[in-house]
C-alpha cells in the first residue's frame, strides 16, 4: 500500500488475493480500521463505512471487525504477517540490495516471495476451496473518481499533489480515477493517459508529479521560467540532466544556461533519445566539459539513409473532367 490504510488500497488488495484465490470466503474480517478513517470528518468516515459494506455485499461476504482492545482476536492473521515481513527482510539481505529500478521490479519480487510460501500450504487451499462462494462476473470498484479542470499552469491539483499534463487540454474539465498506485485520467469516457500518483510529503507541503514532455513546448517560448518553477527539480527526467543544468549555471550567465537546458529537454523529447542523451550528458560532467548542443543534435539526427524517399505524381485535371463527363452521362 502506497498511500498506507484507506479504502483504495483495501479494495484493490483485497480483490487481488480473492480473484488469485478463486473464491469468496463468507465474513472478512478487519481491525477497526482507524488508520483509514483518521483526520476525517465525520461525513468522510460514513463515505467510506457506506463503501466497504458495499465492496464486501459485491462479493457476497459479511463485514466484520475485531472488539476494541482485544487485540488477540486477529492474532492468526497479524502472526503470519509479521513471519512475512522477517521473510521480505531476509530475502533483500540475501539480495544484498533493497534498491529496484521501479516499482513493477519490487512487486514481481514480492509476488515471487509470496508464491513460494503460499505453495508450502497448496493442499489445505485446495480442501477450503470447495467451500468458499464463487466469484462474482466482475471486479467491484476499487478506485475513487474525481473532477478537476485543467489550470493555465498545465495541470491540476488532487489531495496535495500537483500533476502536469498536456497543454492541449488546460480549461477542460477531466474525470480522475484514483488508484493507490496511479491515475487514470479521462475526459467524458475516452481514457486519455495514466500518470503515477504521487502524495503529499510527511510535513504536509504539496508535491508534485511532473513530465517535461507536458511543459517542453511552453519552456521553449520562455526558457527563462525554468529558473523560478516550483517544481524544477521534478522537470529533470534523470539525474544527469540536473547535473548539468546546474554546471552551466555556475559557468554560464542565467538566460544562457535555461536557454540550452530547454533545448537539451526539448531533444530528448522530440528525437525520443532521453537514455541515451543522459548518458552523453553524465560522460560530459564527469569530464568536466559543459555539453556541445550542436554535436547533441548531430548525433541524435535521423540518418538520412532511413528516411524513405516519397514520390507523388499528381494527376492531370483532364482526368478530373473524364470523371465528372462519366458521372454527368451515369446520371
Amino acid at each position: 500500500m502506497l498511500g498506507g490504510e484507506s479504502f483504495v488500497a483495501l479494495a484493490e488488495g483485497l480483490q487481488n488475493a480473492l480473484w488469485s484465490l478463486g473464491g469468496v470466503p463468507r465474513e472478512h474480517r478487519t481491525d477497526s480500521l482507524s488508520a483509514a478513517f483518521r483526520n476525517l470528518d465525520q461525513p468522510a468516515e460514513d463515505d467510506l463505512t457506506r463503501r466497504y459494506e458495499a465492496l464486501c455485499a459485491h462479493y457476497g461476504m459479511t463485514p466484520t471487525r475485531n472488539n476494541a482492545g482485544l487485540a488477540h482476536e486477529n492474532g492468526a492473521v497479524e502472526g503470519p504477517h509479521g513471519h512475512l515481513k522477517r521473510a521480505i527482510a531476509d530475502a533483500l539481505l540475501l539480495r544484498a540490495t533493497s534498491a529496484f529500478p521501479d516499482l513493477p521490479a519490487y512487486r514481481a519480487f514480492i509476488d515471487e516471495l509470496v508464491g513460494r510460501r503460499n505453495a508450502r500450504n497448496a493442499k489445505r487451499i485446495d480442501s477450503e476451496r470447495a467451500v468458499l462462494q464463487p466469484l462474482p462476473p466482475r471486479r467491484s470498484c476499487d478506485y475513487e473518481e474525481v473532477s478537476v479542470r485543467v489550470t493555465s499552469a498545465g495541470g491540476f491539483r488532487v489531495r496535495k499533489v500537483f500533476y502536469t499534463v498536456p497543454s492541449r487540454l488546460i480549461g477542460h474539465r477531466l474525470r480522475v480515477r484514483l488508484y493507490d498506485d496511479r491515475l487514470d485520467v479521462l475526459i467524458g469516457g475516452t481514457h486519455l493517459f495514466t500518470l503515477p500518483r504521487g502524495r503529499a510529503r510527511p510535513n504536509g507541503q504539496h508535491d508534485q508529479v511532473v513530465d517535461y514532455r507536458h511543459v517542453i513546448h511552453a519552456l521553449r517560448r520562455k526558457p527563462m521560467a525554468l529558473l523560478n518553477l516550483v517544481y524544477r527539480d521534478r522537470l529533470f527526467p534523470r539525474e544527469a540532466y540536473r547535473q548539468t543544468f546546474e554546471a552551466m549555471r555556475a559557468a554560464l550567465p542565467e538566460r544562457q544556461a535555461c536557454r540550452l537546458t530547454v533545448d537539451l529537454l526539448a531533444l530528448a523529447h522530440e528525437r525520443g533519445c532521453e537514455a541515451e542523451l543522459a548518458a552523453c550528458l553524465a560522460a560530459d560532467h564527469a569530464a568536466g566539459r559543459l555539453p556541445d548542443i550542436a554535436a547533441l543534435r548531430a548525433r541524435f539526427a535521423p540518418d538520412p539513409a532511413t528516411i524513405p524517399h516519397v514520390t507523388v505524381a499528381l494527376g492531370s485535371l483532364s482526368h478530373y473532367e473524364d470523371l465528372l463527363g462519366a458521372a454527368t452521362g451515369a446520371a
